[in-house]
């Protein structure tokens, strides 16, 4: 007989939640957990976890999850109550008590037709999607469907394009200048003070295949990173992983504003190489939600139009025709609903 499938591997934070026997609440009266200290996951392993205190970010804490909570994942980003040893020293142990509401998911599937959704990172506000511009070539599959992720979170893209010493990154900005998408530009050992400037005061998530520069652009702007470089194999053009697993890392110094003199900081999350980047759970029919120019158009459309080229009487053509739409922009929020519909990519 052959082995069941699991539905998590190894890289999965989910693959060491496991249900544990006689777990059911000896009574009906729960611990309040008011006085509890508030923390921040900055990375997993294992199914343990290490934190930062709101009221002592320089010290890491390590953590489990406390039984109660049960299957409920907790991921990096998340807001925590803690209890138990908060000191950080040799030995310390505390728990994790609850959940605090999350303000944005970043999801994945493992395809399109995996009902099992992975949690990538939490309350991040900001999806920031490294590309290579050569070595290796961009992939507008990954970034369109990286998009789609970003827009059905609320998360706001960032298009961060590298290796812009080896080739003119014009043809790429140009496929996506039409959605609005903001973009950086950073060249190998050149600055990255455009990028520092978009990563201030944000929590942003760093996604791309393996061998675009992510880590590379962490070490830039976090010196004391010091997170594993990886390089591009020459005949299959692709990178090796090198992070496995997601850490989130405080942005030093931050920028001084010049009005108000106060000095603001963030976050960067680093996350591993995903190797397949399913969709399964989101609805291509609120996709447009997302561009509410295109959503006024829509109004009109006949009962089941998905919007896409070809439909008999989309509301998009005709505010195209009409000259209340750049075609430009309905060309591209279509690509998007093909990547959503398309078989799952695969890194």
């Amino acid at each position: 007989m052959a082995k069941a499938q699991r539905r998590f591997g190894t890289e999965d934070i989910e693959h060491y939640d496991r249900p544990r026997r006689r777990t059911r609440p000896r009574t009906k009266d729960r611990p309040s957990y008011d006085d509890a200290d508030l923390g921040r996951v900055i990375t997993v392993d294992r199914g343990r976890f290490t934190l930062v205190m709101d009221d002592a970010p320089e010290v890491e804490v390590w953590a489990v999850k406390a039984r109660p909570l049960g299957r409920k994942g907790v991921v990096v980003g998340d807001r925590v109550k803690v209890v138990g040893d908060t000191s950080g020293s040799d030995g310390a142990l505390a728990r994790i008590v609850e959940l605090e509401a999350r303000t944005t998911v970043l999801r994945r599937t493992a395809d399109d037709d995996d009902p099992v959704e992975r949690v990538v990172v939490a309350n991040a506000d900001q999806l920031v999607i490294v590309t290579a511009i050569a070595d290796p070539e961009p992939r507008t599959g990954f970034i369109d469907r990286a998009l789609v992720a970003a827009y059905e979170a609320g998360i706001d893209p960032l298009l961060c394009i590298t290796k812009a010493d080896l080739a003119d990154p014009e043809s790429l900005v140009s496929t996506y200048r039409s959605l609005g998408v903001p973009w950086v530009v950073t060249q190998r050992g050149g600055d990255v003070s455009a990028l520092k400037t978009a990563l201030d005061g944000r929590t942003s998530v760093l996604l791309g295949h393996s061998g675009v520069g992510k880590s590379t652009l962490v070490n830039a702007i976090v010196p004391d990173a010091d997170r594993e470089i990886g390089h591009v194999n020459a005949v299959t053009g692709r990178g090796r992983h090198t992070s496995t697993s997601a850490l989130m890392l405080r942005l030093p110094g931050g920028l001084t504003s010049s009005t108000t003199g106060s000095t603001t900081g963030g976050w960067i999350i680093d996350t591993p190489g995903i190797r397949t980047f399913g969709l399964a759970h989101v609805d291509p029919a609120q996709l447009i939600v997302s561009f509410p120019d295109l959503a006024e158009a829509i109004t009109d459309c006949p009962r089941g139009c998905t919007h896409a080229a070809g439909e008999p009487e989309c509301g998009l053509d005709a505010a195209i025709e009409s000259g209340g739409l750049d075609p430009e922009r309905v060309v591209s929020f279509r690509r998007l609903l093909e990547a959503r519909s398309a078989p799952a990519y695969t890194l």
